[in-house]
């Protein structure tokens, strides 16, 4: 139930237009700074999970992560997404509240 309501949030939130998802377009938010909060499948590569947390954490950007790369992508109705940025931050308040 309580993936359910931070799934149906990550497709509103992609419906508004407020999620970049792609590894390189992730972190091109992060250095932007337009990226208020970043998740990560927790069967994302070595080198990419490390890639995108240090990037975030040299950058201030919360990260939470989910279970796999399908549930992600599902969410936001594509086949499979490894990482995915929110660059609004009443949404990524709201998702980070439900994925702690």
């Amino acid at each position: 139930m309580k993936q359910d309501r931070w799934m149906s949030l990550l497709g509103l939130a992609n419906r508004a237009r407020k999620i970049i998802s792609g590894e390189e377009l992730v972190i091109k938010e992060v250095r932007s700074g337009r990226a208020k909060l970043v998740l990560i499948s927790k069967d994302a590569s070595a080198n990419t999970h490390k890639k995108v947390t240090d990037k975030c954490k040299s950058y201030h950007v919360p990260v939470r992560f989910v279970e796999d790369r399908y549930i992600l992508g599902n969410s936001i109705g594509k086949e499979a997404r490894v990482v995915v940025a929110l660059s609004d931050k009443g949404f990524a308040d709201k998702l980070s509240e439900m994925l702690d």
